[in-house]
């Protein structure tokens, strides 16, 4: 587990929330639409969106495409349980990331942008030369 704590943009983390659980099977009109983020019950990893106004569109498999405005947080805890981040707003459409990462979740922290590779690199130098021991992250990340 890595703990994380980061800024990161809402674009951001609604990506790693779909690259996390249902790239693979949602509606490609709702990927590339900024404003619909992915629910899932606590049954299966909960996923919540905290939002002043939002709408559900369509349940697929486990999970509940919601259309979101004025998103005030995210939550997101894997199915495993290894991770569970939240997205926090502080302006506008930019928030903080904090919680705990799967090293699974890594790779899609990174792919989706909440953290850098640069970020990534770092923390995987600072585990090699401390033995591996590096349970803590809190680094720069670009989004």
């Amino acid at each position: 587990m890595v703990r994380i704590e980061t800024p990161a943009s809402l674009e951001s983390f609604r990506k790693f929330v779909i690259f996390s659980t249902c790239r693979s099977y949602a509606p490609g009109s709702y990927l590339d639409d900024h404003e619909i983020f992915a629910e899932r019950g606590e049954s299966s990893g909960e996923i919540y969106v905290e939002a002043a106004d939002k709408v559900t569109l369509k349940k697929l498999r486990d999970v509940t495409f919601v259309n979101a405005r004025d998103v005030l947080g995210i939550i997101y805890k894997s199915k495993s349980g290894n991770t569970d981040l939240k997205w926090r707003q502080l302006r506008r459409f930019n928030g903080k990331v904090t919680g705990e990462a799967s090293s699974n979740s890594l790779a899609n922290l990174s792919e989706s942008g909440v953290i850098t590779m640069d970020w990534l690199k770092d923390y995987l130098r600072e585990k090699m030369s401390s033995g591996g021991d590096a349970a803590s992250a809190a680094g720069p990340a670009g989004t």
